[in-house]
């Protein structure tokens, strides 16, 4: 589900969608989810300031909370 999330709402937000992937690694205690965009998208995935990747992260945390999972989100590239 949290790969779907974050997977849907980056998609929104870029211009190549078809360059983004998200990958998940359950390791037991928490969820750890990676985030790759296209070069050219990066900017808008981590926004000004970071705002955007801030809340992003803040979605997939609350999220996570409903859940009762930790989840660890981030964006390489």
């Amino acid at each position: 589900m949290m790969k779907t999330l974050v997977e849907h709402i980056a998609m929104a937000l870029v211009d190549h969608p078809d360059d983004v992937r998200v990958s998940e690694h359950d390791d037991g205690h928490s969820l750890h989810i990676e985030l790759s965009v296209h070069p050219d998208d990066m900017g808008k995935v981590i926004g000004k300031q970071g705002r955007t990747a801030k809340a992003l992260r803040s979605v997939v945390y609350a999220a996570a909370t409903k859940q009762k999972r930790r989840v660890r989100l981030d964006i390489i590239d």
